[in-house]
């Protein structure tokens, strides 16, 4: 218990260099305007909002992972928190990423009876090479070794859904664990010991995140000429990036410091690893904003 309370401590006791909140402080605000002024575009435009009010959930979790970053890194002592609360709506965000796909492909209705009629079909070319043939959605390597062959349509469809909401689900569940532990002291956010609570998260969630991801392939991929008209690949490419990087982006961080392998000037001045992150978030996050404005701020063609 000394231990912990020694840790506690420091960790309230750390003030982050004013360097790097000034940065993250002025990327943070340049942000926040680019996300206003975009949804400001899409809210102009409001034509079609059984799609838009999915797309504008996905942008908003940009600004929420800039804000979430700079609060942690000007005050680390709520960092679990702050994450809590970002890795909450990042879950939202692939359900409404999904809901904006299917919304744009008319319902859940209409998708159901084209998965339907794919999976009927017994001459249809196949959506992506050797990977479907005959209305029938084959696993790549080495999910192939694991699974048979999905064959389009209802069922197909229910299995994507389930995959996509179980992680906003287990997202949620080991949020509020993450928070309990915290208060126990044995969370130890970044540490991988088998004393802690985060690396049986991180194996947990990474599972979880990484189905969600696949069946939004699988989806894209049985989808995707039916979605043509709404150039979903950037988007799909754009937000898998968000999602999937920025979280293994934070493991490896982790992994980093738990070796004692992340000794660079700004990583000895941060201090922790949540610092480093947050800090790293605030600056791809502009960047990331730019992209996902391009790939985002089109509206299919049926809504202009």
């Amino acid at each position: 218990m000394k231990t912990v309370e020694q840790l506690y401590l420091s960790v309230l006791s750390y003030t982050p260099p004013i360097w790097a909140t000034a940065v993250g402080a002025v990327l943070l605000v340049l942000t926040l305007f680019l996300s206003m002024f975009l949804l400001f575009q899409h809210l102009s435009a409001y034509k079609n909002p059984e799609e838009q009010k999915f797309l504008i959930g996905v942008i908003l979790m940009v600004p929420c992972y800039s804000i979430e970053s700079y609060v942690s890194l000007a005050n680390p002592s709520i960092s679990v928190d702050c994450e809590i609360l970002r890795d909450c709506y990042e879950a939202f965000a692939m359900y409404c990423f999904g809901r904006y796909l299917v919304a744009c492909l008319g319902g859940e209705d209409r998708t159901i009876e084209l998965l339907k009629r794919q999976g009927a079909s017994s001459s249809k070319t196949p959506l992506l090479e050797n990977a479907s043939e005959k209305g029938v959605i084959k696993h790549p390597f080495p999910m192939n070794y694991i699974l048979k062959p999905w064959r389009l349509g209802e069922w197909f469809y229910r299995i994507i859904k389930i995959g996509i909401v179980q992680y906003m689900i287990i997202k949620t569940v080991t949020a509020v664990l993450a928070v309990s532990l915290e208060t126990l002291g044995v969370y130890c956010d970044g540490e991988f010991k088998l004393t802690c609570g985060y690396p049986y998260m991180a194996v947990v969630l990474n599972f979880s995140q990484s189905w969600a991801l696949y069946c939004l392939v699988l989806f894209y991929t049985a989808t995707k000429d039916e979605l043509a008209h709404i150039k979903p690949l950037a988007k799909f490419l754009m937000f898998k990036s968000i999602v999937f990087l920025t979280w293994w982006q934070d493991v490896a961080i982790a992994l980093l410091y738990s070796w004692g392998l992340f000794k660079s000037s700004i990583a000895q001045t941060l201090q922790s690893k949540s610092s480093v992150q947050d800090f790293i978030i605030c600056i791809e996050h502009r960047c990331v904003l730019r992209a996902l404005s391009i790939s985002m701020c089109s509206l299919p063609s049926h809504t202009s």
